[in-house]
Order: C-alpha cells, then sequence, then structure tokens
C-alpha cells in the first residue's frame, strides 16, 4: 500500500470516528439520564481522540487530514433527533440508533484491517477498533438493560 492508500484508508476512518464523536454528542444531549449521558459524551471523548491520532498518522503519512464526518453520518444524526422527539422511551431509542452507528464503525474498520497497512499504522487501527468494540458492546449491553426493565 503506498502513503496515497493509507492516507485514503485513513481519512475514511477519521469520518468514520468523527461522525461517532458528533453522535455520542447528540445522543448525550437527547439522553435522560445521567448515566446515559455521562457513557455517551465519555464514548464520544474516546472517538475524538481517535480522529485526532489517526489525523497526526495521515500528517506523517504526507496527506491532509479529513476534518468532519460524512453527510450520511449527519442524516443519521438528524434521524435520532427526530425519532427521540417523537418516543417515549428517549434512552432507550437513542441507544437503539448510536449501535447502528456503531455497527458502521465496526465494519468501517474491519474493511480497513483487512487491507496491506504499514505496521504502525495497523497498530493503531487494530487498538482503535477494540475501542469500537468495547463502545459497540456498552451500547449493546447498555440497551439491553434499560429494554430488559421496561
Amino acid at each position: 500500500m503506498d502513503n496515497q492508500d493509507v492516507v485514503s484508508a485513513l481519512n475514511k476512518l477519521i469520518e468514520t470516528t468523527k461522525n461517532g464523536e458528533a453522535g455520542f454528542a447528540q445522543c448525550a444531549e437527547h439522553a435522560e439520564s445521567a448515566e446515559i449521558k455521562k457513557l455517551l459524551a465519555d464514548a464520544g471523548q474516546r472517538c475524538a481522540q481517535g480522529a485526532r491520532e489517526l489525523q497526526q498518522l495521515v500528517t506523517k503519512y504526507g496527506g491532509s487530514a479529513e476534518t468532519s464526518g460524512t453527510v450520511g453520518g449527519a442524516m443519521h444524526r438528524g434521524w435520532v433527533g427526530l425519532k427521540t422527539t417523537f418516543t417515549s422511551n428517549d434512552d432507550l431509542a437513542v441507544l437503539e440508533e448510536m449501535e447502528k452507528g456503531e455497527d458502521i464503525a465496526k465494519r468501517d474498520y474491519s474493511e480497513c484491517l483487512r487491507g496491506d497497512l504499514p505496521e504502525d499504522v495497523r497498530q493503531v487501527v487494530q487498538r482503535q477498533n477494540e475501542g469500537v468494540i468495547r463502545n459497540h458492546d456498552l451500547v449493546r449491553d447498555t440497551r439491553n438493560r434499560l429494554r430488559a426493565a421496561s
């Protein structure tokens, strides 16, 4: 994989992490319970840190780093806002939508890891992928706990 391909792969992940950062922040605003607000805000901060780390790698490999998410991510956040406006259990609705977003992040990281990445990039992407899986599972488990309690 040449440097341009590395930069392209990393920029796609930056968009993914920026979508996650914005999505978690928005969902934290819509959440009702303090516990879920904190869970989502903390996950958003982890996404922000991940994006910064990927941006540094893009610069190292001679590229110009993405600074925002995708149009699809913005549309999904709009749907989350609309859906939570019309549901009676906002926390459950928020978590259900966040899990969908994290499913996309898992897919994007998995696709990137199938590529022929330089070892330093692979290490970062693999570590971040493990964080994406933890975020996903935390959201899923919290959603399942809320669903069981209702």
